[in-house]
């Protein structure tokens, strides 16, 4: 029986898809506290696209491996570690490291996945799950009976998003392209066309009142529409800036520029409230409370996938060393859901 190898993905600097390298080493070993996870799913998101453009707000130097999160079995426990650990089957946020077929992982940061639940499937819910849940009930608190906007209700976090919004008892207004709009009616959503409607009038007509929340992860100009959409007590929550995807110049400037509305914003003497939204800035809460809160929101978002609110979107599943033609598929604004990638 041959001993198991290590196979990850290197994002060596700023390249074409198929410039990223797969390469095979030795397994990680369980340090004390750690555990290893032999990967079954893990994705391309959007942090990614950017980490290839090297335009990533705190991405590492490279090169590196990326990948956001995965979901995989724990086959090594390090010192200090429950053993029964072994075997189980568990969700990690990394925000680097994921696409390898292991990975070492602090067993503090490891969520159990229900049993039953697909990997892939659980694998779209992990950091598109945590986003969406957070934003709708931590940020926005949405509640029954209110209208929110969802930017790109057909993508990773958006599909998510207006699940979870619907069953809140919201009503949901989607902007997507025209080939998403029976799938975003099919889940109780009212879609708009951003490429050819006029979105803040179509939205007006549709809440002449306003929204109380708009989930914007497009930036750019765009973000004074999303803002001036909201209702008296409104919320704005901005989480990327996938408009500047592929400008030139410094990764930092759009988002200091969408933290300085938000801050603008927030200062003028008015009931609304806008937040830029990032997983990571929960530490500030403390490890050990960003890590309660964190299992705490994946744990009530699989329930949700296990219960039926919420479904799954893979749009592909591809071997890690098919790379290139998962990270074009992603990129390429055709698909709806997750590029999900298999050891």
């Amino acid at each position: 029986m041959h001993a198991e190898k290590l196979v990850e993905v290197v994002l060596p600097g700023v390249v074409e898809p198929e410039g990223l390298e797969v390469r095979r080493g030795e397994v990680p070993v369980a340090a004390p506290g750690r555990v290893v996870i032999r990967m079954e799913a893990t994705g391309v998101s959007f942090a990614e696209q950017q980490m290839r453009r090297g335009r990533y707000y705190d991405q590492p130097p490279f090169p590196f491996v990326p990948g956001y999160d995965l979901v995989g079995t724990v086959v090594a426990a390090g010192d200090g570690v429950p053993s029964a650990l072994v075997g189980t089957r568990v969700a990690a946020l990394l925000k680097v490291g994921g696409w390898a077929s292991h990975v070492a992982v602090d067993a503090a940061d490891v969520v159990p996945v229900p049993a039953g639940l697909d990997p892939a499937e659980a694998e779209t819910v992990v950091i598109n799950g945590i986003t969406a849940w957070q934003m709708l009930h931590r940020k926005a608190r949405v509640r029954a009976g209110g209208t929110v906007l969802v930017h790109g209700a057909n993508g990773g976090v958006g599909s998510v998003l207006v699940q979870l919004a619907a069953a809140a008892g919201a009503k949901v207004i989607g902007t997507a392209s025209a080939r998403h709009h029976d799938a975003l009616r099919a889940k109780g959503v009212v879609p708009v066309d951003y490429r050819t409607e006029d979105v803040p009038a179509r939205v007006r007509a549709l809440a002449p009142g306003g929204v109380d929340a708009v989930f914007d992860h497009v930036g750019g100009p765009g973000i004074v529409d999303s803002w001036r959409l909201l209702a008296p007590g409104g919320t704005l929550v901005s989480y990327g800036t996938a408009s500047t995807r592929d400008d030139e110049g410094s990764q930092q400037l759009p988002v200091l520029k969408l933290l300085g509305r938000v801050w603008l914003w927030n200062a003028l003497p008015n009931r609304r409230h806008a937040y830029f939204y990032n997983v990571w800035a929960g530490r500030s809460l403390g490890r050990d409370r960003f890590r309660a809160r964190l299992r705490a929101d994946l744990t009530s978002v699989f329930r949700a996938l296990e219960q039926g609110e919420i479904t799954a979107q893979v749009a592909a599943r591809l071997p890690l060393d098919r790379i290139a033609d998962a990270v074009r598929l992603a990129e390429s604004g055709t698909v709806a859901g997750k590029v999900v990638l298999n050891p």
